[in-house]
């Protein structure tokens, strides 16, 4: 079974296009919310694609831990890290797949992981990547992130990054970081396995890039791609700005 894990903060515009074309997928997995906090209408989205309080997770291994629901959402305290590996811990999947609120899997994603799950050869991995629109720039962007991750197998966190949940208890999770904890959690995974790139790719949602702006978001790429190419410090936190 596959336990997707979405981290939600202010995500009312995305989130409903995302579960639809989440919950349509058939196969055989659960789907964990963690949220942050959120102020905005995220909840109530939840509330109507029928997700259920978590239970409180009491055993202190959460290889004990079992639930009957297949939509459940939690709250954590508010970054990626915290949520996704609170998520972690709900799980009682074969696969963890930590999927962005405002990236849809392509078709049939999930019956794919489901039949990958008696090859133990294959760990971890994650999907090629694109935004949505036909922009020649945002095009450009998801082309150089592809190239880099076929390079690195660095898998950031919009290519919809799956793991057997054993491995990543094993690495410990995400990193308590503020940002780049896909790039810190991949650095640990790349140790120790090689993670396989899944096509057709993931869509992103390009609105927080247009609103942006396309060059300066396209910039930004390029220095994160440069930071963890040549293992920088962690850029500052002003650098990452929340947009909705």
């Amino acid at each position: 079974m596959i336990s997707v894990i979405i981290p939600t903060y202010n995500e009312e515009t995305a989130l409903p296009e995302t579960l639809r074309y989440l919950l349509r997928q058939p196969g055989d997995y659960e789907v964990i919310v963690a949220d942050g906090g959120s102020t905005d209408r995220t909840l109530a989205v939840l509330n109507n694609f029928g997700f259920e309080v978590a239970p409180i997770l009491i055993a202190s291994d959460a290889s004990h831990f079992t639930h009957h629901a297949s939509r459940i959402r939690l709250t954590a305290p508010k970054g990626r890290a915290s949520q996704m590996n609170a998520g972690g811990k709900h799980a009682t999947g074969e696969w963890l797949l930590f999927l962005h609120a405002d990236t849809q899997l392509p078709d049939g994603a999930l019956a794919r992981l489901n039949t990958l799950e008696a090859d133990l050869t294959i760990q971890a991995g994650g999907f090629l990547h694109r935004f949505s629109g036909n922009d020649w720039r945002l095009r450009l962007v998801s082309f150089l992130d592809n190239f880099r991750c076929r390079h690195s197998r660095i898998i950031y966190g919009d290519q919809a990054m799956f793991v057997r949940r054993s491995l990543f208890e094993r690495l410990g999770g995400f990193p308590d970081q503020p940002v780049l904890e896909d790039v810190g959690f991949c650095e640990k995974l790349i140790l120790v396995v090689t993670p396989v790139l899944l096509s057709p790719p993931v869509l992103t949602d390009s609105r927080k890039f247009v609103k942006m702006g396309i060059w300066r978001s396209f910039a930004r790429v390029l220095l994160i791609i440069l930071h963890v190419e040549f293992h920088l410090p962690i850029l500052p936190r002003a650098f990452f700005q929340d947009i909705r």
